[in-house]
């Protein structure tokens, strides 16, 4: 969680892997200190491939979340997203904001599963 919170406002970039620009598998990787790939399949809603890149990146399912747990949601039909959970909401690497926010609150999304080292 600490690791995620350090990137705040760090800008967004598609296969951004630092503080120069990050997208929302580096953020991942970063928070839990992790490898990310680029081919990962969030943008083609492919929830088994993320859900597979996560299980080899070390982390398991949790059937709750938690503070510094990663959340697979659907924002969208064909599209994925991780956020890292915080004790008040989410950090995220938002491409909309075009930085690493964090959200106060519940998910915006629907989760698909939680995720933790």
């Amino acid at each position: 969680m600490a690791a995620a919170r350090a990137l705040i406002g760090a800008p967004f970039r598609l296969h951004g892997r630092g503080r120069d620009g990050i997208d929302c598998v580096g953020l991942a990787a970063v928070a839990t200190g992790r490898d990310a790939p680029c081919a990962y399949g969030l943008r083609s809603g492919d929830a088994a491939r993320a859900e597979r890149w996560l299980r080899e990146a070390g982390l398991r399912a949790v059937a709750v979340g938690a503070a510094g747990d990663v959340a697979l949601v659907r924002p969208g039909p064909m599209q994925l997203h991780l956020m890292i959970a915080t004790d008040t909401g989410f950090v995220h690497a938002h491409a909309g904001l075009g930085r690493v926010v964090e959200t106060p609150g519940a998910p915006l999304w629907p989760v698909l599963g939680w995720w933790r080292i």
